[in-house]
């Protein structure tokens, strides 16, 4: 386990970085799978619809969902530890080897009765065209599994991260959350759906500003904003709620105020995979020792870097070192 002295000063946040986050020792759970890429020219429209053709040149296979958070929280520098099902099928083996190759220590439980679920993206000029899902539902008893995994885990790491997708992966959600905070664990939760009754205990909640409108309502200012925030993490009984706003930043609700980061000026590619990065970049920092706001302003630099890349992409240490000595935190 790392040893930790207390949260660390801003300015020195890019050498601690280096120096401390390979200590850190992050468990994510939840719904995993494999993004595939399809990637050609489009020179003309089908004779048979009126739909491009697309002249497929190239193809990529990448983690998706929570094993994108895993190897995120790799890419960073920290021990990675992931826990979830997969089908006894060939992406389901694909991805245990991607895993491998990234650092990750992958406990994924195979079943002949479930799917790995793959999504398919095909890409012409750098735009995507066309996402095809191939998804089901695991059963209780694959999940048993999972859930037996997961507390034997539980004692190795610093912290929990558990990645909704809504794909059924985690319907033990609210033990995983008891079993974590009774062990000392924070938990952070990517949230899905209208349903955050589930979340209740948890340490950190990071839905984004429309996951966030589906649960709260709309909002007319900044003051009714935070009153809808606040009252959320009071009766959910967080330590904070993390709302992620896209061009407008990213702001942070704790009971003793909120934290606002705005979002730096930058061209962005693809929004695939941000929400992944931020909440990977956070339980790193935190497991390392950061306070929340620290961690928020290190996020939120790394979401700025992984929305320049096509794809469920990852940020790495050596990328975060520069943007943090370009922001003026090293």
């Amino acid at each position: 386990m790392a040893t930790r002295s207390g949260p660390v000063q801003a300015p020195a946040l890019a050498r601690w970085a280096v120096q401390n986050i390979g200590e850190a020792r992050v468990l994510v759970a939840g719904d995993v799978m494999l993004d595939r890429y399809w990637f050609g020219d489009v020179s003309r429209i089908s004779p048979e619809a009126p739909v491009p053709v697309v002249h497929v040149q190239r193809t990529e296979e990448r983690p998706g969902g929570a094993a994108n958070v895993a190897r995120g929280v790799a890419a960073l520098g920290a021990w990675s530890h992931l826990v979830s099902v997969v089908g006894d099928d060939e992406p389901g083996r694909v991805l245990a080897r991607m895993l491998a190759e990234e650092r990750v220590e992958a406990l994924l439980h195979a079943d002949a009765s479930f799917s790995t679920t793959v999504k398919l993206r095909v890409i012409g000029r750098q735009q995507q065209l066309l996402r095809i899902d191939f998804e089901n539902t695991p059963h209780h008893e694959v999940l048993a599994s999972q859930w037996a995994g997961y507390q034997e885990l539980l004692a190795k790491v610093d912290l929990v991260i558990l990645s909704d997708y809504g794909k059924g992966g985690l319907t033990h959600i609210r033990r995983m959350i008891d079993a974590a905070r009774d062990a000392g664990k924070p938990v952070l939760v990517d949230p899905k759906g209208d349903d955050y009754d589930r979340y209740q205990g948890a340490t950190l909640l990071t839905p984004n500003r429309s996951e966030f409108r589906q649960v709260a309502g709309n909002w007319h200012s900044e003051d009714e904003l935070t009153a809808k925030a606040q009252a959320l993490r009071s009766r959910l009984g967080l330590e904070a709620l993390l709302v992620t706003r896209s061009e407008e930043g990213m702001s942070l609700y704790r009971a003793d105020g909120v934290v606002h980061e705005a979002a730096r000026a930058r061209e962005v590619f693809d929004v695939s995979g941000a929400g992944d990065t931020v909440i990977a970049t956070l339980g790193v920092l935190m497991a390392s020792g950061a306070d929340l706001p620290q961690a928020m302003r290190v996020a939120n630099l790394a979401a700025g870097v992984v929305v320049g890349k096509l794809g469920t992409a990852t940020v790495t240490a050596a990328e975060l070192a520069h943007e943090l000595q370009v922001a003026g935190l090293a």
